[in-house]
């Protein structure tokens, strides 16, 4: 493990390497800039708003002095996808105001900025809680992965959460190993796959 890299909470400078570290993950867990006309596209939906409404809940890790990775969560993901509702997609909707589609995956970004789902409405009851990560190539299976969802979970438990989900592109074979192997379970359905976990209270 690269004793260079430390965790710690994310703050609001954070900004610019979410929407980044974002992009650079957002092709199955590796670069994605040419998929996208505006870079900061994937970052409005998976990374930034977890600052700015789920800020407990954001880690970095840092490697010298530069952030290179993020986990963020979310305690209560009906709650969540309210709040985003109110304050965060009209914004965004501003800003993207006559952007039209001309890379391969913005339609499918402008569109969930148009009509916001949750990917994962069938775990979301008995799983209220989720999570994201990633993590830039050059440190991914470097063992900070690891730390890094321990992180996030314990913020959780100390939230009182108890069960947590995630979803995971079903093209990411070394992501669904990943999960596999920390011990979540697997679940398919309408050609989405989802990993989700109880949390033990007994280990606050």
């Amino acid at each position: 493990m690269d004793t260079s890299c430390f965790i710690r909470p994310a703050i609001e400078a954070d900004i610019e390497a979410f929407f980044e570290i974002c992009l650079k993950t957002a092709n199955g867990g590796h670069d994605a800039s040419a998929l996208y006309s505006d870079p900061r596209l994937p970052g409005y939906i998976w990374s930034v708003p977890y600052l700015k409404f789920a800020k407990d809940f954001a880690f970095v890790l840092v490697q010298n002095d530069r952030p290179v990775g993020y986990v963020v969560g979310a305690p209560d993901t009906s709650r969540f996808d309210q709040d985003l509702a109110a304050s965060w997609w009209p914004s965004v909707r501003r800003e993207i105001a006559g952007l039209a589609p001309t890379r391969p995956r913005d339609a499918d970004v402008l569109d969930r900025i148009q009509n916001p789902r949750s990917g994962t409405v069938w775990l979301q009851h008995q799983y209220p809680a989720h999570l994201h990560i990633n993590i830039l190539p050059g440190l991914q299976a470097s063992g900070w992965g690891r730390k890094m969802i321990s992180t996030e979970l314990q913020a959780l438990r100390n939230h009182g959460v108890t069960a947590v989900h995630l979803g995971v592109d079903p093209a990411n074979e070394r992501a669904k190993g990943f999960y596999r192997h920390l011990g979540f379970s697997e679940f398919e359905r309408d050609g989405a796959v989802a990993f989700a976990m109880r949390i033990d209270q007994g280990s606050r």
